[in-house]
């Protein structure tokens, strides 16, 4: 069983930063590939950045590409979403999620029904 708590979110104007974390629980989290995902009020869960288990590897939607940074420190069961240049359009609740079905895994899965455990999110809002 694994068990992830975002936070970090918060209120921020346009063009700000925000830094999410998430903790995860378990002793193997180390071989899992982690995700972020966000969903709008009336949206889809959409993907956000991936990271496989050696964090050699990462992935992210075009939208946010060159502003938002996934890193993670697994002597920490740590995961981590640097988000800068915010936009109003990131407003969202941010989950962090586990894919603990594929461990050590070189892929990074973008759809939100490759991943078996999920926080409770942390809301992101974003000012103009």
């Amino acid at each position: 069983q694994v068990q992830l708590m975002e936070s970090g979110g918060g209120l921020v104007q346009a063009g700000g930063s925000l830094r999410l974390s998430c903790a995860a629980s378990g002793r193997t989290f180390s071989s899992y590939t982690m995700g972020w995902f966000r969903q709008a009020p009336g949206k889809e869960c959409e993907f956000v950045a991936g990271i496989i288990w050696s964090g050699s590897r990462t992935y992210y939607v075009d939208s946010v590409k060159g502003r938002f940074t996934i890193s993670r420190d697994n002597a920490k069961n740590m995961v981590y979403l640097q988000m800068n240049s915010l936009k109003p359009e990131d407003t969202a609740v941010y989950y962090c999620a586990a894919d603990a079905g594929r461990p050590y895994t070189n892929v990074v899965l973008t759809t939100w029904s490759g991943y078996n455990y999920w926080g409770q999110g942390t809301q992101v809002s974003v000012s103009s």
